[in-house]
């Protein structure tokens, strides 16, 4: 859940912490339902599923599906098993990252990490699971039945590609990689960046809007969006490994240092990379101008993103 105090914005009367809240609440209860499907939800297996799903966390590419729905005119609620979808995608992801044959992390979103709270093993097959129910929500006989199978259709390779090779998984090999490299340019940062973070930032915004029906130049503007806010998140993200408060952020700082990893701050240093992702956050604010007010939650969701502590 967001904390109003701490999520100030610049968008006028639009209140976000109460929309995050809500859209959270109604991902929460979406991911439990689901959650509780299996044969044995109280199977090893489906408690380790639960404890990484269901503490907590942001819920940040779940609202940005539901929220670029609504921007070009559609139901939030049509959006959800995307939404649910890219949520487990993304748990599987922290799962996986937190291994000890990665990044070793022993706390996230404020609790033990989930090979710690079980074991390595139950741990690799918990994220296994979340990201084959992921597909399973997304190819549900409810989809199946819809007259939007095309647009369902599309919605699942999108997904996919932004969570596999050609996305996210590539992005956190070359993580992996460049460990030790300081000499790392600044733009195969950059892209590296854009695969492992901004990868599946940008199709959660452009998953919503296709099931929103938006149309191709909508669905186009909005991406660009994403890839300025995915890139500008994962700046974020290196800064508050620097400067963070890890009661607040609910993990360990200092980790990108003690591995040697290359990062925008490790580069630029902390001002500059501070400026990058303003100015980032500031183009994807302009890119939403052909937009109404139906577009005000991308619009405060990007500021929210440079600003947030965790």
């Amino acid at each position: 859940m967001m904390d109003a105090s701490a999520s100030p914005h610049e968008s006028g009367a639009f209140d976000l912490s109460s929309y995050l809240n809500a859209k959270s609440q109604q991902v929460q209860e979406a991911l439990d339902h689901i959650l509780k499907t299996p044969p044995n939800p109280d199977a090893r297996i489906c408690q380790a599923m639960r404890y990484a799903l269901m503490s907590g966390g942001k819920r940040l590419r779940p609202a940005l599906c539901m929220a670029a729905c609504e921007t070009v005119g559609g139901d939030a609620a049509a959006a959800m098993p995307a939404a649910c979808a890219l949520e487990m995608i993304h748990t599987y992801s922290l799962i996986h990252d937190d291994l000890p044959a990665m990044d070793n992390d022993t706390l996230r979103r404020g609790r033990p990490t989930c090979h710690v709270a079980f074991d390595e093993a139950t741990a690799i097959l918990a994220g296994d699971a979340l990201l084959t129910m992921a597909f399973e929500t997304l190819s549900s006989p409810a989809i199946r039945k819809t007259d939007k199978l095309a647009i369902w259709l599309d919605v699942i390779s999108m997904i996919a590609t932004a969570a596999g090779v050609r996305g996210m998984v590539e992005g956190q090999m070359r993580d992996m990689l460049a460990e030790h490299q300081p000499s790392l340019a600044l733009a195969e940062l950059e892209a590296l960046h854009r695969l492992k973070t901004g990868a599946l930032i940008e199709a959660s915004v452009c998953s919503g809007a296709a099931i929103g029906n938006g149309a191709p130049e909508q669905i186009t503007c909005l991406r660009e969006y994403a890839r300025h806010i995915g890139l500008a998140f994962q700046i974020t993200d290196d800064i508050l490994d620097v400067e963070g408060d890890p009661h607040i952020m609910g993990k360990s700082a200092g980790s990108d240092q003690s591995r040697c990893k290359a990062t925008y701050p490790s580069l630029l240093g902390l001002a500059a990379s501070k400026q990058k992702a303003s100015d980032l956050v500031t183009h994807a604010v302009r890119l939403l101008s052909p937009f109404d007010e139906a577009a005000a939650p991308l619009r405060a969701i990007a500021q929210y993103i440079v600003i947030r502590k965790k």
